[in-house]
């Protein structure tokens, strides 16, 4: 695993505003590790304090099981984004990532 990889990751999914979601491989993608969506979910659960609630298996789905995905829905819920089925509407909710200054 490249150096610094989590930490491009966290740094990543702060950038997600309020009220807005992405999913596990477009956190990667603009991260700088395409196909790695696996690694952002290790490194979601190596860190606190980030808006982890924000990022979602692909189509817009809750991977979490359990309290775990209780507490996300409540969180996403809070932001004022809907939920159907445990599902996103990303055409509504998913944030666009522009290029990052390095």
């Amino acid at each position: 695993m490249p150096a610094g990889m989590f930490e491009q990751i966290l740094k990543t999914v702060r950038r997600i505003p309020k009220g807005k979601v992405a999913t596990y491989g477009a956190v990667a993608q603009a991260s700088g590790f395409p196909g790695c969506a696996r690694q952002v979910v290790w490194a979601l659960r190596t860190a606190r304090g980030h808006p982890w609630h924000r990022v979602l298996g692909a189509r817009g789905v809750i991977r979490l099981t359990g309290e775990p995905g209780f507490e996300q829905r409540l969180r996403l819920q809070s932001e004022g984004i809907v939920l159907t089925r445990d599902r996103v509407d990303l055409s509504q909710y998913e944030h666009k990532f522009r290029r990052a200054p390095r």
